[in-house]
C-alpha cells in the first residue's frame, strides 16, 4: 500500500472546503517552474530510479539484487545460527565463510521471511523455492537494471502542493527512500508540486552537492550514474577494500619487516606449503628481500590506485610464482597478526605477518635451544590418519643458521626452520623440507604445544577444511608403537622354514626347498638350490593384532606371494604364525614358519602319535582377533588310540571324539554341546604345524567367514 495515499484524502478535504469557503483574500500562489516536477517526467523517473529499494546489500543472503529480506532474520552459516539484525550482520557472515578457503560453504535461511520488493511491497515466503521463484524476476549478476546506486538525498526533503487553483493546500515531508518512491507514485493525484530547493544529494565517494532546481537535480542524477560498482554481484567480499590506500600498504609493509605466505594459489594448485620458511621484506624503496635458510632472493614491488582498485606488481627473481600485477583485495589486521591479501582472477596469494606495534617479541629460546642440539626422530604424525612410519627411517637435525637436515638410508634431504608467532599459540615452527614425499607433508607452520629436550610436540590447523594435523620429535627412533621384542629375538636367531602357505588354496610345497634368514639390520635372504634372493622386513601395527611383519623378497616368483603386511597371530622360538587380509577382496591368506623344513604333509601317524603321547593344554584360541584362550584354562585333553578325547578341569568334564585326516593334513574334533569345547567341533581343521611339545590347527570358515586357530601344548 502507498504510504502517502492519506495525503490524499486531507487534500481532497481541504479542496472541498476551500471550493466552497473561497473569497478574494485567499492566497494565491504561481508555483515556480524551475521547481516543479511532473508525474511520468524525466526528472520523477530518475528520482524513482534512485529511491527504489536497492536489494544488493544482503546478496550475501538471496543471492537477489532486486529484493532484500527484512531484518531480523534468523541464518545459519556452515553450522552455526546467527540472528541478523542490522548490516553488520552481514559482516558476521562473511567472517564466517572467510574462516577456511577450501570448505563447502553454505547460508541457510529460516522461514518463513519477509521480501522487500523494488517497490518497497514486502511478500512473506516460506521456502527457498518461494524465494527463487521471486529471484527470478531479477536480472542477472553485473547486468544493467533499473535503480541507481551511486547518488542519494540527504533527507528530509520538503514538497509543496497546489491545486488547479494554483493554492498552497499543503507540505509533504519526505524522510526516506520509501517516502521518496511513493511520493513519485502519487505525483499523478496532484495537480501541481513543487520540491523546496535547494537540496543536498549523496555521491558514492562520500562527496555532497546542493541542489537548487529540477534541472539541476536531474543533470547529476544522470551524471552519477554508473560512475561507481553497484556491487549487483553474488560476490560478497568484492568489496573488502573500500577504504585501502596505497599509504595503508606502505606502512604496513614498514611497520612488520617479515612477512610469511599463508596462501598461494595458481591456475588451481595450492603452492604455499612449497614456501613455508621463506621470509618476504617488502622495503619503502620498493625493493624486495627474501630469505629462506642460507639463500636469498631480490626483487621489486610497486602499488598504484585506491580503494578496490590497486595493482601490486610483484616481480623476485627465481620465484616466478609470485611474479605478476595483483589486485589489492583485503588488509586485515588483529591482535595476533596482520594479511594482505591479493587476488588475479581465480589466482590467490595471501601474506602473513606475525607484526607486533607494541614490540613484544615471542620467546623461542627454549624451542631453537631443543632443536638445535642434537639428533631429533619423528615418533608421532597424524594427517587424518597416522602416518608415522612413513618418517621411520629418518634422523633430523636443525642448525642455528635455520638450515636442516633429514636422512635416511637413501641420503639426504636439506631444509629450512624459522619460528614466528603461532595462530592458536604463542610460538609456531615453520618447517620445509621441498616437495618429496613424504617430507613434504612437514611443510607447515606447527603451532607449538610442548617443547623439552627430549620432546617438541606440535599442532596444525588447516586453512583449507579445518582439521588438524600433528607432529611429535623425539630423541630415540620411533619402534612402530608397538612390543616386537619377542618377534625380532626368534626372528633373527638362526634357520627359518615354511611350514604352511595358504593363499585360496594351500601352497605350501612351493616354498619347501627355501631356507630362511633374518638380519637385526632388517635385511633377510631366502636360500635355495638355485642362489639366494635377498629381501627386507620390518615390523609396525597391525590390522587386527598388535603387531605385523612386513615381508619383502622381490618380484620373483613364488616368493612375491610374501610380499604383505603379515599380522602375527603367535610367535615362539620355534613358530611364527602369520595372516593377512586382503585389501580387495577381504579375502584370508595364511603363512607359517617353523625350524624344521616342510615334510610335504605326510604326518598323519606322527601327528596320531605325538597327541596320544601325554596330555596337552589349550595355549591358545582365536576366533579371527578375539582372544578366548582364557574359556580353557585348567583343562586337560587326554587324546586315546580309540579315537575319544577328555577335556577336565578336575570339576568339569567334556567327552568328544578326533581323527587326523588327508595324510596329516586335516584334523577333526567333535565335543558335541559340552561348553567350552563345543567351539572346536569342525571335521576339517588345517594343520598348520605339528612338533613333540606343539600342534598348531586352524579353521577358515566357508562363505568369506572367519578364521579360528587353535594351538595345543603338551605338558
Amino acid at each position: 500500500m502507498k504510504h502517502l495515499k492519506p495525503i490524499m484524502l486531507l487534500v481532497i478535504g481541504v479542496l472541498l472546503t476551500m471550493s466552497s469557503c473561497r473569497n478574494e483574500d485567499d492566497l494565491n500562489i504561481e508555483p515556480p517552474a524551475e521547481e516543479t516536477i511532473e508525474a511520468n517526467s524525466v526528472v520523477a523517473n530518475l528520482l524513482s530510479r534512485t529511491a527504489s529499494n536497492d536489494g544488493s546489500e544482503d546478496n550475501i543472503i538471496d543471492n537477489a539484487s532486486c529484493l532484500s529480506v527484512q531484518l531480523p532474520v534468523t541464518v545459519t552459516v556452515n553450522g552455526v545460527e546467527l540472528e541478523i539484525n542490522d548490516e553488520d550482520g552481514y559482516e558476521d557472515i562473511e567472517d564466517i565463510i572467510d574462516l577456511f578457503d577450501d570448505d563447502v560453504d553454505a547460508v541457510v535461511i529460516s522461514y518463513p521471511v519477509t521480501i522487500i520488493l523494488t517497490d518497497f511491497s514486502t511478500v512473506v515466503v516460506n521456502s527457498d523455492t518461494e524465494l527463487i521463484a521471486l529471484a527470478s524476476d531479477c536480472v542477472g549478476e553485473n547486468e544493467d537494471d533499473d535503480d541507481i546506486e551511486c547518488i542519494d538525498f540527504q533527507y528530509p526533503i520538503t514538497a509543496s502542493v497546489y491545486n488547479e487553483n494554483n493554492d498552497l493546500i499543503d507540505t509533504i515531508t519526505i524522510n526516506s527512500d520509501n517516502d521518496m518512491y511513493d511520493f513519485i507514485e502519487d505525483l499523478d493525484e496532484f495537480a501541481v508540486v513543487t520540491i523546496n530547493f535547494p537540496i543536498t544529494v549523496i555521491f558514492s565517494d562520500g562527496n555532497t552537492q546542493n541542489v537548487n532546481s529540477i534541472q539541476e537535480l536531474a543533470n547529476a542524477i544522470e551524471a552519477a550514474d554508473d560512475t561507481c560498482d553497484e556491487d549487483d554481484d553474488n560476490d560478497f567480499d568484492d568489496d573488502d577494500c573500500d577504504n585501502c590506500s596505497t599509504n595503508d600498504l606502505s606502512t604496513l609493509f614498514a611497520d612488520c619487516a617479515e612477512w610469511t605466505v599463508d596462501k598461494l594459489e595458481r591456475n588451481d594448485d595450492d603452492l604455499e606449503d612449497n614456501y613455508v620458511g621463506y621470509v618476504f621484506e617488502f622495503n619503502s624503496d620498493g625493493t624486495i628481500l627474501v630469505t629462506q635458510g642460507a639463500n636469498t632472493f631480490n626483487g621489486t614491488w610497486e602499488a598504484s590506485g585506491s580503494g578496490n582498485n590497486i595493482s601490486v606488481m610483484i616481480d623476485i627473481t627465481g620465484l616466478p610464482d609470485f611474479n605478476d600485477t595483483w589486485n589489492l583485495h583485503e588488509l586485515e589486521q588483529d591482535d595476533d597478526d596482520v594479511e594482505v591479501d591479493l587476488r588475479l582472477g581465480e589466482d590467490r596469494l595471501r601474506f602473513e605477518s606475525d607484526c607486533d606495534t607494541n614490540n613484544n617479541s615471542i620467546d623461542d629460546a627454549a624451542l631453537i635451544t631443543a632443536l638445535t642440539s642434537g639428533d631429533w626422530y619423528v615418533t608421532y604424525f597424524f594427517d587424518d590418519t597416522d602416518e608415522t612410519v612413513d618418517f621411520a627411517d629418518y634422523t633430523f637435525n636443525f642448525s642455528s643458521d635455520n638450515t636442516a637436515t633429514a636422512t635416511d638410508m637413501g641420503g639426504t634431504t636439506n631444509g629450512s626452520w624459522s619460528t614466528g608467532s603461532g595462530d592458536e599459540t604463542d610460538l609456531e615452527l615453520n618447517l620445509n623440507f621441498g616437495p618429496n614425499i613424504p617430507l613434504d607433508e612437514l611443510a607447515e607452520d606447527w603451532d607449538v604445544l610442548e617443547v623439552t629436550n627430549d620432546i617438541i610436540r606440535l599442532k596444525d590447523v588447516s586453512g583449507g577444511d579445518g582439521t588438524e594435523d600433528f607432529l611429535t620429535f623425539e630423541r630415540t627412533p620411533f619402534d612402530g608403537g608397538v612390543d616386537d621384542s619377542s618377534l625380532v629375538t626368534a626372528l633373527t636367531t638362526g634357520d627359518w622354514y615354511v611350514t604352511y602357505f595358504f593363499d585360496d588354496t594351500d601352497e605350501t610345497v612351493d616354498f619347501a626347498d627355501y631356507t630362511f634368514n633374518f638380519s637385526s639390520d632388517n635385511t633377510a635372504t631366502a636360500t635355495d638350490m638355485s642362489g639366494t634372493t635377498n629381501g627386507s622386513w620390518s615390523t609396525g601395527s597391525g590390522d587386527e593384532t598388535d603387531l605385523e611383519l612386513n615381508l619383502n623378497f622381490g618380484a620373483n616368483i613364488p616368493l612375491d606371494e610374501l610380499a604383505e603386511d603379515w599380522d602375527v597371530l603367535e610367535v615362539t622360538n620355534d613358530i611364527i604364525i602369520l595372516k593377512d587380509v586382503s585389501g580387495g577382496d577381504g579375502t584370508e591368506d595364511f603363512l607359517t614358519f617353523e625350524r624344521t623344513p616342510f615334510d610335504g604333509g605326510n604326518g598323519g601317524d606322527d601327528l596320531e602319535t605325538i597327541l596320544i603321547d601325554g596330555l596337552w593344554i589349550v595355549a591358545s584360541y582365536f576366533e579371527d582377533a578375539d582372544n578366548q584362550t582364557a574359556n580353557y584354562a585348567g583343562y586337560q585333553l587326554d587324546f586315546s588310540m580309540d579315537g575319544t578325547v577328555m577335556a577336565s578341569d578336575g570339576s568339569n568334564t567334556n567327552n568328544g571324539t578326533w581323527s587326523v585326516l588327508s595324510g596329516g593334513n586335516v584334523m577333526s574334533l567333535d565335543f558335541g554341546t559340552d561348553l567350552p569345547f563345543e567351539e572346536f567341533n569342525d571335521d576339517d581343521w588345517d594343520v598348520l604345524s605339528v612338533s613333540s611339545t606343539e600342534v598348531v590347527i586352524q579353521d577358515v570358515s566357508g562363505g568369506g567367514g572367519g578364521t579360528d586357530t587353535l594351538t595345543l601344548q603338551k605338558l
